[in-house]
C-alpha cells in the first residue's frame, strides 16, 4: 500500500539549517533555508487531484507503523532536529553578568549623561530651525534622563552624585526648550527624594542641597508658568512637580525654604483660586501643599498671611456654606475643602491670621457653617476653625458673641449626642477661651456667663458629666500604665515617659483639663456656679479636690519660656485659690 507523500532530507542537511543565533546567543533557532522545501510536493496547477491508479483507497485511515504517525506523530528526521533543540537547550548558558551599581558606574553614566545634554545643546543651537537635525539627540537625552531612575535603588550615591555636578545638570533641564524633557527631569527628580526612597538624612540632604544650589525652585515656578493643563502630558509634569514640593517639605528647613518663595506661594494660592467645574487633582494637591507649609512653620504662616492666604482659602470653603460636597462629588473635592480647612486653622494660629480671619467675616461664616453646614465636613470642620481662632483671641472671642454665636455654639453643646470626641473638646476648648479672653465686666462676658446659668445650670450639668466620662476613660489608662510599670526599672519607665503620656492624652486628658478648667472659671465668676458644682460632684462622693488635682498638673506641665506660658500658669495659679 502506498504511503503518503513524507519530506525527505538526509541527516545533514537538518542539522546545518539549525544554527546558533547570529548576535552571539547561545541558544539555538532554526533558519529557514529557501534551498529547503517542507511538506509534500504541491500538485502540478493542471492536477485535479486524482491520482489515477496510485490513488490510496478510500478506506485508508492513514497508519504508518514505520512510518510519520509511528511514536508521537512524527518522523524520524523531525525527530532529530528534536533532539538536537534539546541538546542545545540542556547545555550551559553562561549569562552576561549584571552590572554592578557603584561609584565607578555612576562616574560612567554622570559623563555619558553630561555629553548627551552637551550634544543637545550642540545640535539644537546649530540646526535651530530644523528639529529633524537634533530630535534623534533629544531621544536620547530623554533615556539617559529615565535611566537615573535606579539611584532611588541607591541612595548612597546620591553624594557623588551631586560631588559630580550631575544634580545640578539634572536641574538644569527644567528649563530646556522641549518641556517633555523638562518635565521628564521634574519627574525623575521626584522620584529620587520620595519619602519612600530608603536614604540616610545626609545623603537625602546632600542631593537636595545641590538642587537647591541649582535654582531649583525659580526653575520650577518657571515652568508651572509654561506649562499647559489641558495637555494630559504638562499636567503630569505639574503634580509630579507639586509632589517634589512635598518630598522637599519633610525637612522643616527646606519647608521654611519654600514658604519664603513668594512667587512659588503665589502660584500656589493662584491655582487653588482657579475655578473649575470638579475639583482636579492638581488644585487639590497645590491646598495640600500649603497646609503642610503652614502646618509648623510660624515663618510661613506669616508670609501667607500677608499674600491674603486666610480671605483667599476663606473663598474656596464659602460655597459649602450650608452643605457637603454632594455624593456626585469626586474624591478630590472632599480633599480640597478638607486640606483648605486645615490650612486656616493653621493660620489662624498666628496673631496676623487672627486679625485677618476677622477682617474676613471667618467667623460669621463659620457660625453659619455651624448652624447650616453639611454634618460630615463642614460643621466639623467650621468648628475646628473657630476654636483655633478663638484660642488667645479676646477679638474673636467677642466676635463670636456680637455675631450671636452663643445660641449656636450652646446648642450644639447641649444636643451632641457623642460625648467624647472632637466636636465635645472643640466646644469645651471655645469656652475656655471665652471665658479666659472677654475682658471682665465686658457685656459679651456677661452674657456669656449668662448662658452657663440659664435653665437652672444645666449647662454645668452637662460638663460635669462630660468630666465623669473622661474621668473614667483616663482611669483605666492609668491603671495600665501602672500595671505596666511594676514590670519596669526607674531607667525604663523613665525612657517610657512619653508614650504613657501620649496615651492618656489619646484617651481625653487634654479635654479633661480643659473640662475642668471651666468649671473653675464658673466657680470663680459666681457663687450660684459655685453650689451648683459643689452639688453635683458631692453625687459621686466627689468635691473641688478633683479639678484642684488635674489644674495642678497643668501648672507643673506647664513651659515658661514664653509670654503665653508664663501668662497660663498664672491664670491657673489663681483659678486653683477658688478650689477650696
Amino acid at each position: 500500500m502506498p504511503s503518503k507523500r513524507k519530506l525527505d532530507l538526509p541527516p545533514a542537511e537538518v542539522y546545518k539549517a539549525a544554527k546558533l543565533a547570529t548576535n552571539g546567543s547561545r541558544h539555538a533557532h532554526i533558519e529557514e533555508d529557501d534551498d529547503l522545501e517542507a511538506g509534500p510536493a504541491p500538485p502540478p496547477e493542471d492536477d485535479d487531484g486524482d491520482y489515477g491508479p496510485s490513488a490510496p483507497p478510500e478506506d485508508d485511515d492513514g497508519d504508518d507503523e514505520e512510518g510519520r504517525f509511528f511514536g508521537g506523530g512524527i518522523t524520524e528526521t523531525e525527530k532529530e532536529v528534536l533532539d538536537f533543540m534539546d541538546s542545545n537547550q540542556q547545555s550551559t548558558v553562561i549569562d552576561a553578568a549584571p552590572e554592578t551599581i557603584d561609584a565607578s558606574w555612576l562616574k560612567k553614566t554622570a559623563l555619558a549623561f553630561e555629553k548627551k545634554i552637551s550634544r543637545n545643546a550642540e545640535l539644537r543651537a546649530k540646526f535651530e530651525t530644523d528639529p529633524s537635525k537634533f530630535i534623534d539627540s533629544e531621544a536620547d537625552l530623554d533615556s539617559a534622563i529615565k535611566s537615573l531612575s535606579i539611584l532611588s535603588d541607591h541612595p548612597d550615591l546620591y553624594p557623588l552624585f551631586a560631588q559630580l555636578g550631575s544634580a545640578a545638570s539634572l536641574v538644569s533641564l527644567l528649563a530646556h526648550e522641549n518641556t517633555d524633557i523638562a518635565i521628564g527631569a521634574v519627574e525623575i527628580l521626584s522620584e529620587l527624594t520620595d519619602q519612600d526612597v530608603s536614604a540616610s538624612e545626609p545623603d537625602w540632604a546632600a542631593l537636595v542641597n545641590a538642587c537647591l544650589d541649582a535654582d531649583l525652585l525659580g526653575l520650577l515656578t518657571s515652568n508651572f508658568s509654561r506649562l499647559d493643563e489641558t495637555n494630559d502630558s504638562d499636567r503630569e509634569g505639574i503634580y509630579h512637580a507639586l509632589s517634589l514640593l512635598e518630598n522637599l517639605c519633610s525637612s522643616p528647613a527646606h519647608c521654611d525654604k519654600l514658604g519664603a518663595d513668594t512667587s512659588l506661594v503665589q502660584y500656589l494660592l493662584s491655582r487653588i483660586s482657579t475655578q473649575e467645574k470638579e475639583t482636579s487633582q492638581n488644585k487639590q494637591y497645590s491646598a495640600e501643599i500649603l497646609a503642610i507649609l503652614v502646618s509648623s512653620s510660624l515663618p510661613n504662616r506669616t508670609a501667607l498671611v500677608a499674600l491674603n492666604a486666610v480671605d483667599l482659602l476663606l473663598q474656596q470653603i464659602a460655597p459649602y456654606r450650608k452643605r457637603d460636597p454632594d455624593k456626585t462629588s469626586s474624591s478630590y473635592t472632599v480633599e480640597f475643602i478638607r486640606n483648605s480647612f486645615e490650612c486656616l486653622s493653621s493660620l489662624v494660629s498666628s496673631s496676623p491670621g487672627k486679625t485677618s480671619f476677622i477682617e474676613a467675616e471667618g467667623v460669621e461664616l463659620c457660625l453659619i457653617m455651624l448652624k447650616n453646614g453639611g454634618p460630615k465636613i463642614t460643621k466639623p470642620s467650621s468648628l475646628r476653625l473657630l476654636d483655633h481662632a478663638c484660642a488667645f483671641s479676646p477679638e474673636v472671642a467677642a466676635k463670636i458673641v456680637t455675631e450671636g454665636g452663643l445660641k449656636t455654639i450652646f446648642t450644639m453643646f447641649m444636643k451632641n449626642k457623642t460625648s467624647v470626641g472632637p466636636t465635645t473638646e472643640h466646644l469645651v476648648g471655645i469656652f475656655a477661651s471665652m471665658l479666659r479672653f472677654l475682658p471682665p465686666d465686658s457685656a459679651e462676658r456677661i452674657r456669656t456667663l449668662a448662658k452657663f446659668v440659664e435653665k437652672g445650670y444645666e449647662k454645668l450639668g452637662r460638663l460635669v458629666q462630660l468630666r465623669r466620662e473622661y474621668a473614667a476613660r483616663l482611669e483605666i489608662i492609668e491603671r495600665s500604665i501602672e500595671e505596666e510599670k511594676k514590670t519596669m526599672d526607674r531607667e525604663e519607665q523613665e525612657e517610657m515617659e512619653d508614650e504613657f503620656f501620649s496615651r492618656r492624652l489619646d484617651a481625653g486628658l487634654f479635654c479633661l483639663q480643659t473640662i475642668d478648667v471651666v468649671l473653675a472659671w464658673l466657680i470663680a465668676e459666681d457663687d450660684g456656679a459655685r453650689n451648683k458644682v459643689k452639688e453635683l460632684l458631692a453625687d459621686r462622693d466627689e468635691d473641688f479636690g478633683v479639678l484642684r488635682k488635674t489644674i495642678q498638673e497643668q501648672i507643673d506641665g506647664v513651659d515658661e519660656a514664653g509670654e503665653e506660658g508664663r501668662e497660663t500658669k498664672e491664670m491657673l495659679s489663681t483659678l486653683v485659690q477658688f478650689l477650696v
